[in-house]
């Protein structure tokens, strides 16, 4: 009788390609799984509104980083002669109410502007995340006391509330600022982040780890947040145009950034004035347009993020 014929392993038969060129012992290579970050930077990369918003950030911190990049005189250098002169050659954007060059001052005024949003947006983050994951993860007691403490927040309206409190402070700069906007900002960020915390906990891999007994922290930190923390980021990105845009308000009113600090808030509140701006619009035309472009910029990337993000838009 003719013996058996002795078969392979499985997963070593030899390639049929691969027999056909006289090479054995190959084994095909299985395709690696794409997790939700990786799928969502290869959708980013291919949307032109992510990749122009992307760009023109990129400008912007540049700009407010290095301003002497584009930018070779110095914004409180004024020359009260040339007050209120149009565009001219070396001066593009002309002089404002107190001869200063609006081009020198509108470069330099992105960088306290992006420096409120950035620094307000991460402790909104900050704060946000951490009391919406608490009150998702613990549930309880716990999600009644922070849910009602967010509730407390919500009623109060921002920029009402940054007014007061601004008014009271005698500190200058851009640290009050940053640390009103962040205790007023964050109740959006918590909810969103308690909702995702609640979804994310009922995971059968959650469950798994709980089983084998991980400790609350390990499993918040390692199996819940990673798979939780996309939605915070995505409102995060979009909030960081708007605190901008609140930065601006708050120093058009007058208890925001104030002189010498360089903003675009600031110049747009030094030239809100009727009569100079009818004499001489471009002092407000320029810093307003560098702020709305910028504003633009951040909820565009925020929309694109939003988009690669979210698993329903797909």
């Amino acid at each position: 009788m003719p013996e058996p014929t002795s078969q392979p392993p499985f997963g070593g038969q030899e390639d049929a390609g691969a027999k056909a060129l006289g090479v054995t012992g190959v084994e095909p290579v299985p395709e690696g799984a794409r997790s939700l970050w990786s799928d969502a930077w290869h959708d980013l990369r291919r949307n032109p509104i992510f990749v122009v918003s992307a760009l023109l950030i990129l400008f912007l911190v540049l700009i407010s980083l290095w301003p002497s990049l584009i930018a070779s005189r110095s914004p409180v250098h004024c020359q009260l002669g040339r007050s209120l002169e149009g565009p001219s050659a070396g001066h593009w954007f002309g002089f404002d109410t107190q001869g200063c060059d609006v081009y020198t001052r509108t470069v330099y005024g992105a960088r306290a502007s992006i420096a409120v949003g950035v620094c307000a947006t991460l402790g909104v983050a900050l704060v946000g995340a951490v009391v919406g994951s608490l009150a998702g993860f613990y549930g309880g007691f716990w999600d009644t006391l922070l849910s009602r403490l967010t509730d407390v927040f919500f009623g109060i309206p921002m920029v009402l509330g940054a007014i007061v409190f601004l008014s009271m402070i005698t500190l200058r700069g851009i640290w009050p600022v940053v640390l009103v906007i962040a205790a007023l900002g964050w109740p959006q960020i918590a909810r969103i982040a308690r909702g995702a915390v609640i979804t994310a906990k009922q995971n059968d891999y959650v469950q798994a780890a709980r089983a084998l007994g991980a400790s609350n922290t390990r499993m918040l930190l390692r199996h819940i947040m990673p798979n939780a923390i996309a939605p915070v980021i995505v409102m995060a990105t979009i909030m960081l145009g708007t605190f901008i845009a609140l930065e601006a308000t708050l120093s058009y009113l007058g208890v925001g950034l104030r002189p010498p600090t360089v903003s675009w808030g600031v110049d747009i509140s030094a030239a809100s004035d009727g009569m100079q701006f009818r004499n001489a619009p471009h002092i407000l035309l320029y810093p307003a347009a560098a702020l709305s472009i910028t504003v633009l910029a951040f909820i565009m990337l925020g929309d694109a993020v939003r988009d690669a993000l979210d698993p329903r838009l797909r």
